[in-house]
């Protein structure tokens, strides 16, 4: 079986990171690792891990991308799978994984994001995050599409194979935002990536905090700027963390 190493870049995730580990646990067949990688959380994420039995690497910088590339580095696995802690997946998430990679044309891939709150199911937003895989990389990099790109999302749970991901250079530390969209143009250069046909939960908080019309606006002017070639920097002014 496949060795897939599951990497959580968490910062003060103590309201979910439990949820989270709980359904990693019960996965059929199992990951090889759970790393939680944690930003110098105040709030006990760190010990929650701990005590849910996986491993926990402290990391001295905040920053997803500098996180995920230190989970990537302490990983053992032949296939990286990068969550969000507020994301649920599938019992077969493994066995997806693995089939999906079994074809040497597909370089990595993700899932379809359900955005799901404790009251409603967001479907509209659902779906156009569902097409903004496709319809993101069809309008700025039109090339690339019909290479095989894919513009995934944190909340897609990405996943690829270790060393294609070290060779093109793990995410970049110096983005703060659209950091596994970057990536995914660095790996359509291996290969294809796959939006595979199955569903995983990410939590609505961000939409819940904003509301429908505020967070579809930033999520299009955010996606439309950084298209166009706009420094993160400048985008992640727009794009608050929601906790």
């Amino acid at each position: 079986m496949t060795r897939i190493s599951i990497i959580i870049p968490a910062l003060n995730e103590a309201g979910c990171i439990e949820h989270t580990l709980r359904q990693l646990s019960v996965l059929e067949p199992p990951a090889w690792e759970v790393l939680v990688v944690d930003g110098g959380s105040e709030d006990g994420t760190a010990a929650i891990a701990q005590a849910a039995g996986v491993r926990v690497l402290l990391c001295t910088e905040r920053g997803r991308a500098i996180q995920m590339n230190q989970g990537a580095k302490a990983a053992t696995g032949e296939i990286l799978c990068f969550l969000h802690a507020d994301t649920w997946v599938p019992a077969d998430l493994v066995g997806i994984i693995e089939q999906t990679l079994a074809d040497p044309r597909v370089v990595g891939g993700g899932f379809i994001s359900l955005m799901v709150g404790s009251d409603k199911t967001r479907w509209w937003m659902s779906l156009h995050n569902f097409l903004k895989t496709y319809y993101a990389p069809l309008l700025f990099r039109p090339h690339l599409f019909f290479r095989g790109l894919r513009l995934l999302f944190g909340d897609q749970a990405i996943f690829c194979r270790r060393i294609d991901f070290w060779q093109c250079g793990g995410f970049d530390r110096t983005l703060t935002i659209m950091e596994e969209a970057d990536l995914c143009l660095k790996l359509v250069g291996q290969g294809r990536i796959r939006q595979v046909n199955r569903i995983v939960q990410s939590s609505d908080r961000r939409v819940a905090h904003w509301g429908f019309w505020q967070a579809t606006i930033i999520y299009l002017y955010i996606g439309f700027l950084w298209g166009f070639g706009i420094s993160p920097t400048y985008l992640k002014q727009l794009y608050r963390d929601i906790r």
